[in-house]
C-alpha cells in the first residue's frame, strides 16, 4: 500500500518524538522533587500569561518553600520573583518535567513528553465556552497528526478544570478528553472580576493615555490561513475600518477613544506584524502584551470575531460585538461553529456599515437584561475564586503524594 505524504509525515513525526522521548527516560535517574511545580503556556511561546499565571500568583502568597518553574521560549519575558522561568528546550523541559511533582498547563504538551508515576498534571485549557469548533468538532478540518498530539496529551492529564455543564458536555470532541474534571471557575478571569481598576490604571500609565481615556480592545481570532501574511491596518486586509470605529464611539457615547489592538499569540510568535501606519496613531498594538486578561480588564468594550473572549468579557459584563466579515469562509475552513451566533447575546455585524450602525443604535440596558439571562441559563461558575480553588487541588495533591 503506497503511503500518503500526511503518512509519511506521521511516521516522521512519530520517529522524532520517539527519538526525543529518551530525554525523558533518561531523567527518570533525577529523583521528583514534591515541592516542584512546571507552567507552561501555549507550548512555551507565550509568557506570564492566562490561567496557569493566576494559579502561580495564588500559590506564591501562600507558601515561599514551592520551586515554581516556568518553561518559556522567549527568556527576555518577565516574572516576578519567585518564578524560575527556564529556557524550553528539549533537555530543559525533559529535565523539569521529568523531575515535578506536578504539572500546569493551559494547552498540549509536545509529542515526546512522558508522565512518571505519581506526577500530577492539571490541564486548565485557554478557554471555556467558544464559539470556533476545536478538536473532532472541526470534522475533516482536524488533522491525523493534530488528533495523535491531542489524545497523547489528554492521556496524561489527571484533572481538567472547567467552569460549566456546557464545557464539560463538549470536551470529550473539543479537547479530544475524556477525563476527570472538576469545575473551579478560570483562574484568569478572576482579574476581571475582582481586579479591573488595577489593570485599566496600569496600562493608560503604560501607554501614556489619561485615567478618563476609553478603550475598545479589537482581537481578532487565529485563522490558519495566516501565519505567512502581515495582517496590515493601513490596507484593511481584514479589519474594520478604525478611523470610522473611532469617530462613531465618540459619537455615541462622547469621550476621548482609542483602539486596543491585539493580534492572537500565534501570530506574534511568528514575528507577524500589525502594520500600523501614521494615519493610526490612536490605536495601540498591545499584541505582546503577555497577559490578555490583563489587556481585556482595562478596556470598556470588545470587538472581536470568533474569540472565546467575547465570554470572557460577558463575564463582566461588558458590550461585545462581532466583526464576522469573513463569516462564510470562516465556517467552510472550520467546520461549523459552536453555537448560532443569533442565539449569543453578542451583536453581530457582517461589514463596517452593519457595526457602526450597531454601535450607533446600542441599547445598554437591553443588552444587560439579554447578558445577564444567557449567562444564568448556562449556570456559569465565574465568581472570582478560581485561583483560590484550583491552587487547593493543587495543595491537596502535594500534602497526599502518591498517584492520582
Amino acid at each position: 500500500m503506497k503511503l500518503t505524504k500526511e503518512d509519511r509525515y506521521i511516521r516522521s513525526r512519530l520517529r522524532q518524538a520517539r527519538k526525543q522521548a529518551r530525554q525523558f527516560y533518561y531523567c527518570r535517574k533525577y529523583p521528583i522533587s514534591p515541592k516542584k511545580i512546571v507552567f507552561t503556556t501555549i507550548e512555551g511561546t507565550t509568557g506570564f500569561s492566562c490561567n496557569p499565571k493566576y494559579i502561580a500568583l495564588e500559590l506564591l502568597k501562600r507558601r515561599q518553600d514551592l520551586d515554581l518553574v516556568w518553561l518559556v521560549d522567549d527568556m527576555a519575558k518577565e516574572f516576578p520573583p519567585g518564578i524560575r522561568k527556564v529556557k524550553n528546550t528539549l533537555q530543559n523541559r525533559a529535565y523539569e518535567l521529568s523531575t515535578a511533582a506536578v504539572w500546569v498547563d493551559n494547552s498540549r504538551k509536545q509529542l515526546e513528553c512522558r508522565k512518571r508515576e505519581g506526577q500530577f498534571y492539571l490541564q486548565t485549557w485557554h478557554a471555556s465556552l467558544h464559539i470556533k469548533p476545536t478538536g473532532l468538532d472541526r470534522g475533516a478540518s482536524f488533522s491525523r497528526m493534530a488528533e495523535l498530539v491531542s489524545r497523547h496529551d489528554s492521556a496524561m492529564v489527571d484533572i481538567l478544570i472547567t467552569n460549566s455543564h456546557w464545557m464539560e458536555a463538549h470536551v470529550p470532541r473539543s479537547i479530544v478528553y475524556d477525563g476527570a474534571t472538576c469545575r473551579t471557575g478560570s483562574p484568569r478571569v478572576d482579574v476581571l472580576l475582582n481586579g479591573r481598576e488595577e489593570c485599566r490604571k496600569r496600562f493608560r500609565a503604560k501607554y501614556g493615555l489619561s485615567e478618563d481615556t476609553r478603550m475598545m480592545l479589537y482581537a481578532p481570532t487565529f485563522r490558519s490561513g495566516s501565519q505567512g501574511t502581515n495582517r496590515s491596518i493601513a490596507r484593511q486586509d481584514t479589519m474594520p475600518d478604525f478611523v470610522r470605529l473611532k469617530e462613531t464611539l465618540t459619537k455615541k457615547f462622547l469621550g476621548d477613544w482609542v483602539i486596543v489592538l491585539r493580534l492572537h499569540p500565534q501570530l506574534t510568535a511568528r514575528h507577524i506584524t500589525a502594520g500600523l501606519s501614521e494615519d493610526s496613531k490612536f490605536v495601540i498594538d498591545a499584541s505582546r502584551e503577555d497577559d490578555m486578561s490583563e489587556v481585556l480588564g482595562a478596556c470598556d468594550m470588545l470587538l472581536t470575531d470568533y474569540s472565546a473572549m467575547s465570554f470572557d468579557a460577558a463575564y463582566m459584563h461588558l458590550p461585545v460585538f462581532l466583526y464576522v466579515n469573513d463569516l462564510q469562509e470562516y465556517i467552510d475552513e472550520r467546520g461549523g461553529l459552536m453555537w448560532d451566533l443569533g442565539k449569543l447575546p453578542f451583536l453581530k455585524a457582517e461589514n463596517d456599515d452593519v457595526l457602526l450602525r450597531a454601535i450607533e443604535d446600542f441599547d445598554g440596558k437591553a443588552y444587560e437584561q439579554e447578558l445577564s439571562a444567557f449567562l444564568a441559563e448556562l449556570e456559569i461558575l465565574e465568581d472570582s475564586r478560581a485561583s483560590a480553588r484550583v491552587a487547593d487541588l493543587i495543595a491537596a495533591r502535594l500534602e497526599g503524594g502518591g498517584a492520582a
